[in-house]
């Protein structure tokens, strides 16, 4: 027997209707609570009928009575509103406070159903099975996802934000930079965009060769000697501004360029963000005013400066041709930047409408086309839109590799029909 199960039992009502506590006197559960997360009583707000008594508090709940004082709860003043303590087995006297007994309150062939649920071997534990749920309840446990995905990423875009004295703009910069080197180079700009500021490339947004000049710098890209003169242009400037600013620079070695498409290598990404900085600008008030994914679009819609339309690497030509922001990696950014960014700064300046707007810009993009959505395309749950591949991201991390089935909507229903 496990914590887990029993939580599922109490929140689901599962239980048998005559109960009674272990001093015999009869119970009803009006109301279990709501579930509590952090510490303290597992449920808050319960209302609990024990004899002609209807009792208002909190509820614990553990498989062995003798885990309260194991646990010190008897020390602890957040336990003293605890009105019933819920127990699989009642081996031990643990406290004042009402005990229900659980072991014999259930249909025992439920936890069965559960073992064999959570042990299957498949790539999640319903695999053979989420077939089977109705579309409507797929779609409303699919928005309850996304949102918490929000609500997720929002806690983090908070964590940037505090780090840069709660300077929005920066903060957008830092997190855009982090997508523009996807995952192979993510970590790397997000180490570039730490030690060059948003507000140094802006001082120098009116001139090209000076924002590419710091950002290769910074880089740790313009080490060397070089042949081409562009790259000995923008080591000169690098010299300056360096200089002036008291500029850092990264080991040239943080970046990958090995097995990967040539339009994605740092160089390209540094010279579309030199781009962003040099045509944009301060680019908040643009992305949370924006009502459409075409003015995203449009915002990122930004391509290199000439020297690499005819490089991918200093001193190698290739092809000529145009090197505009893909449309993959800015529905990217949209999704993981943009939108996020504006669900927090709703939340945090309680504008629902703005919160609102996110999501629904999140469900104008397109579905993700990653391993979590094929794998869940190919058991009959195809997302149609960013939203839904986010929120199957966001189940698959946190629900079905952990199997938390019981906290899952999905499997709390197909537990229970077995």
């Amino acid at each position: 027997m496990n914590e887990n199960f029993l939580y599922y039992l109490w929140e689901n009502r599962l239980l048998k209707a005559d109960l009674s506590t272990v001093a015999g006197e009869p119970l009803t559960i009006v109301h279990p609570g709501f579930r509590n997360h952090d510490s303290g009583p597992d449920f808050s707000n319960a209302k609990i009928k024990i004899g002609d008594t209807l009792w208002a508090g909190s509820v614990e709940i553990h498989v062995l009575a003798s885990d309260w004082k194991r646990h010190r709860h008897q020390n602890d003043k957040a336990f003293n509103n605890v009105v019933l303590h819920v127990v699989y087995e009642n081996d031990a006297e643990s406290s004042p406070i009402p005990v229900l007994r659980l072991k014999d309150a259930f249909d025992e062939t439920l936890f069965g159903q559960y073992q064999d649920f959570v042990r299957t071997r498949g790539w999640i534990p319903c695999c053979d099975s989420i077939a089977r749920i109705q579309h409507f309840t797929w779609l409303s446990w699919l928005d309850r996802l996304a949102v918490e995905r929000l609500e997720q990423k929002s806690k983090t875009i908070e964590s940037v934000l505090s780090s840069t004295g709660n300077d929005w703009e920066e903060t957008l910069y830092r997190i855009v930079l982090h997508y523009f080197g996807m995952k192979v180079n993510g970590d790397s700009f997000e180490k570039l965009a730490a030690i060059l500021p948003h507000k140094i490339l802006l001082k120098h947004a009116d001139n090209l060769v000076q924002v590419e000049a710091v950002l290769f710098g910074c880089a740790g890209l313009l080490e060397g000697s070089f042949v081409d003169d562009y790259p000995k242009l923008l080591q000169r400037e690098f010299a300056v501004l360096k200089a002036k600013f008291n500029l850092k620079t990264m080991p040239a070695e943080n970046w990958r360029f090995m097995r990967m498409r040539p339009s994605n290598f740092p160089t390209i990404r540094l010279s579309q963000q030199a781009q962003l900085v040099y045509l944009q600008g301060n680019i908040f008030s643009k992305m949370i005013n924006a009502k459409s994914v075409d003015e995203l679009h449009e915002l990122l819609s930004v391509g290199t400066s000439d020297y690499w339309t005819s490089h991918f690497v200093f001193d190698k030509p290739s092809q000529q041709r145009s090197k505009k922001l893909g449309r993959m990696t800015s529905d990217v950014i949209i999704v993981n930047a943009f939108v996020p960014i504006m669900f927090c700064y709703g939340k945090m300046h309680e504008q629902n409408e703005l919160c609102d707007r996110a999501v629904a810009l999140l469900e104008a993009v397109e579905a993700e086309n990653n391993s979590v959505s094929k794998n869940f395309a190919s058991f009959g749950v195809a997302p149609q839109n960013a939203m839904q591949s986010q929120a199957l991201i966001h189940l698959y991390e946190n629900y079905c590799k952990p199997k938390r089935c019981l906290e899952c909507r999905m499997g709390k229903v197909l537990i229970k029909e077995g």
